[in-house]
This record gives C-alpha cells, structure tokens and sequence, in this order.
C-alpha cells in the first residue's frame, strides 16, 4: 500500500510539472509572480518557500522535509526562472589540503498559483546528482486572528483510551515501534527495542483526522529527551527538556523553528506537564502548566517532519517518537464548530 501511495503522490507531482512546464516555457515569469509563500508539494515530505525583495535584493526562507526554517544561501532570478543554492552542512575533503563546498539548487518555474520545482544534489565526489521534481501551490495570504471568545467547541473527545494503541498507527511502517501502554500511560521507548545508540524508532499518528481544534494532554520528557506534538500532522509543538533555557522557537512549547514562546513555563524533566493547544484559522494559542506562552498567533507554514503541505486539509493528531523516551496521557481533543 504504501509503495502504491508513493507511485501515487509521485505521478501526480509529474504531471502538475508537465502542465505548468508547458505554460512557462513558452512565456516565462515575471518576477513577482514568484514573491510570496508556497506550500512545497515533495514525493517524500513537505516544505516551505518564501521569497520577498529586500531593500533591492531578492531573499528567501527554505523548509526542506525536515529541520527548521533557515535562509537560503544565495537566490537570483533569470530568464523567467529562480534559482536558489544551499550550502551543505560541510565541507568535503578532495585531499590532504583541498576541500569542496558541496551546493544543493532549486530551479524554479511560477505559472499564477502554482509552481515547479526541480531540486539537485551533486555528489560529494563530483559524479552524478540526485535530482528531485515537485510542485508548489501558492499560500493564500493568513486572516485576520480569530476571536478565541466567540468560538463554539463540540464535545470533547478521549483519543487516547489509556488500554491500548486502538486508534492509533506507528509511521513508518518500516520504522520498529518503541510505543506501548502501562499503567493507563502512552510511552514511547527506544532504547527497549534497540541497541542502537540514538534509534529512528516510529512515530504515533491518530487514524481520525480533524480540521480547527483544541488539545490538551499531558507530558513527562525525561532529562534531556525530545519529542513533539503535530497538529493537523503538519505543526509540531515542540516537546523537550528545555527547563532553565533561554527562550528560543526550538524549546518546550514552541512552533517548532517559527515561534518562539513569549514566556518560560517548563518545569524540571521526568514531571508532568500539561499542554492546551488551540489551532483555529491558521492562528496558534499555546497555554503550558497554566501559562499562555503562544498568544493567538499566525502560522505562517508547515514545521519540518510535516506529513503533508497542505495546510488546508484535515489532519491527525501525531506523536514525534523517532527522538527519545517521552510520556502521554489524557489526550483530549474537542472540534471547533464553524
């Protein structure tokens, strides 16, 4: 099935770029048809696009699958098309006293709302490139931040029964699944099912799938763990031990990567913690141990390890577990009626 999805999701991508290649070959894009965001349509994931003029100068902000929101290394526009470099992390060793600077590309094509990509990544050693097509969709501009007073929830709903995983499917199937239950508690262990030192364990997805919501649950995250709460799959609240940090968009309770939390309100690892979680017209409210540390704020994209870029279509709830041992229980999500 899932070899099956990705033929799917693959051919799809393929022929949108056909269309728009035949448009835009033959007429190309004037600049401002690429200003803006846009939802990066992957065969393998997700990402996030925003180019703007800056003070003269092209710039752009890039999410690719994974990570965090970072700007990209060079961007300039020629001949109808864009194009964008990133550097690799490293350098490469070619000898004792010379190293290469590897550079990843995008090439892109606009046509309206739309958008055509290819992504190449050289060799390291300089033979051959993996090259990667895919389509992006224009994000509509965000509205205005609803009136959280005015909104009517439906009842509440038990996703987590506290006896079992019914309801819920590890991903990817390929991944080993360090989820059990004990004690009316959801855990996620890797280290008891391998040896590995830093183990790519699965994560946990609920099998319903909702549009605007609100969550609270609670958390334990032992010293020095990391997980994450998606909404929709597609938004991670950021869990971890961050107790005593600096504030930063990568600490407990943060849109992963896009907002960084107004206040600290953590407490020591290896406590419960609880998180109230309110997604209502692309806005984001976060309330921890009884604090508000994300005020109705906008969402401006996708957080890396999103299962999808379609910030429009209903979503799961999805448990990060491919980073380390956490806790979960008293899931309770409750729909916002529209």
């Amino acid at each position: 099935m899932t070899t099956m999805r990705f033929r799917h999701r693959t051919t799809l991508i393929l022929t949108i770029c056909l269309m728009v290649i035949g448009y835009s070959s033959l007429y190309g894009a004037a600049l401002e048809e690429y200003l803006g965001k846009w939802s990066l349509h992957l065969p393998t994931g997700a990402g996030w696009l925003d180019i703007r003029q800056e003070n003269g100068h092209l710039d752009a902000d890039v999410l690719w699958i994974g990570g965090s929101v970072v700007p990209v290394d060079h961007i300039y526009y020629a001949d109808g098309k864009i194009y964008i470099q990133r550097l690799a992390r490293k350098p490469v060793a070619v000898s004792s006293d010379r190293t290469h600077q590897p550079t990843n590309y995008l090439e892109l094509e606009a046509s309206g709302t739309k958008l055509i990509g290819r992504y190449v990544e050289p060799a390291n050693d300089g033979h051959g490139a993996k090259s990667t097509v895919f389509y992006g969709t224009r994000i509509p501009p965000l509205p205005d931040p609803p009136d959280l007073s005015a909104v009517t929830f439906d009842d509440p709903i038990s996703l987590f029964d506290g006896k079992s995983l019914n309801g819920w499917t590890a991903i990817p199937s390929e991944r080993k699944s360090a989820w059990q239950v004990n004690e009316g508690v959801l855990i996620n262990d890797p280290a008891a099912v391998s040896d590995d030192d830093h183990p790519r364990t699965a994560n946990l997805r609920s099998d319903a799938v909702f549009e605007d919501f609100n969550l609270t649950l609670e958390v334990n995250i032992p010293k020095g763990s990391n997980s994450g709460v998606y909404l929709r799959g597609i938004y991670e609240v950021q869990v971890m031990d961050s107790y005593q940090m600096e504030l930063d968009n990568h600490h407990m309770g943060a849109l992963y990567s896009r907002i960084k939390p107004e206040v600290a309100a953590e407490l020591a690892p290896g406590v419960w913690q609880t998180l109230d979680l309110t997604l209502c017209d692309r806005h984001l409210t976060v309330v921890l141990n009884g604090k508000t540390i994300i005020d109705n704020q906008p969402i401006e994209g996708v957080t890396g390890g999103a299962l999808s870029a379609d910030q429009f279509a209903p979503g799961p709830i999805y448990l990060q577990g491919d980073h380390g041992k956490v806790r979960y229980r008293n899931i309770i999500l409750r729909t916002i009626i529209k």
